[in-house]
């Protein structure tokens, strides 16, 4: 399938033949787009990548090699994956158990998984449309200090594509200090496929963002927001949130817990007053 749309890509761009940086941009676009189609397209997130590996790993990686370096496909490799994993999690929908439920319908679950450890699912329903929370938790991602009291800052690092970012976010103390300051590096990469949009990203390394004096560097595990629109109710979101996260440092387990899973539901309720409060921009998901 993706050799075929490559051909016909070609076949039709005889004016790009001169120019073969030109080709080889239009012909990553069409692969991307294909493997948009089938991230968000199917049950299973695992199938669509490993059929996109094994039918386009020599053509993509010759084809790719031309437009990004070493370090910025591995940055993109590894955006996928968290994206596979992290979907991966949410479509198993054995073992959850319910943390919190809010008088709102807001709802917290968990489980343990293997090899990750436990993690935690928000499902909430925000009476907004898709694309503003889309506006709030990307294009406007730099701004979530403003509004969630739970980070102090995110800002961008470094921008691969037009899906793929590294950032630094400093999280806030926890109430009553329970969980000091933490501050983490993380590969993110936003995908749509028709009305539904996926926000993924798990830790990685940037060297040129090291360590902080008296700052924690925790880790983000595979992790995502899925949102679309309500069934029924176009005008109306239903966002899960999958969060799983190495605190590090020396906590207790029912310390993080209850943390982790207070965040989820602190989050919601400040997304609702933000996007209840600011003006509207374009979605450019």
């Amino acid at each position: 399938m993706l050799l075929a749309t490559f051909k016909l890509c070609a076949g039709s761009s005889y004016r790009y033949a001169r120019n073969m940086k030109a080709l080889r941009h239009q012909a990553v676009l069409t692969l991307g787009q294909e493997l948009n189609r089938r991230a968000l397209g199917g049950p299973t997130p695992g199938v669509w990548i490993d059929q996109v590996r094994l039918r386009s790993s020599l053509l993509g990686s010759q084809l790719e090699e031309t437009l990004y370096s070493d370090e910025e496909l591995a940055y993109l490799q590894q955006g996928e994956e968290a994206m596979q994993m992290a979907l991966g999690i949410l479509s198993n929908q054995e073992g959850w158990k319910k943390e919190s439920q809010q008088a709102n319908g807001d709802k917290v679950l968990s489980k343990v998984v293997p090899d990750v450890g436990k993690v935690f699912r928000l499902e909430v329903v925000v009476e907004q449309p898709m694309e503003r929370l889309y506006e709030e938790l990307v294009e406007r991602m730099e701004a979530m200090g403003e509004w969630n009291p739970n980070v102090k800052e995110i800002k961008v690092l470094q921008k691969i594509g037009k899906d793929t970012v590294i950032t630094h976010e400093l999280a806030a103390e926890s109430a009553g200090n329970l969980v000091g300051p933490r501050d983490f590096v993380t590969v993110r990469c936003a995908k749509r496929r028709g009305s539904t949009c996926v926000l993924a990203g798990m830790a990685t390394h940037f060297g040129q963002m090291p360590e902080q004096n008296g700052v924690i560097r925790a880790e983000q595990r595979p992790t995502c927001m899925v949102l679309h629109p309500l069934a029924g109710n176009p005008s109306k979101t239903k966002l899960t949130w999958l969060l799983s996260i190495d605190l590090k440092g020396w906590l207790p387990k029912t310390i993080i817990n209850q943390v982790l899973s207070q965040t989820q539901v602190d989050f919601a309720n400040h997304l609702r007053k933000r996007l209840e409060s600011s003006p509207v921009l374009e979605a450019r998901c």
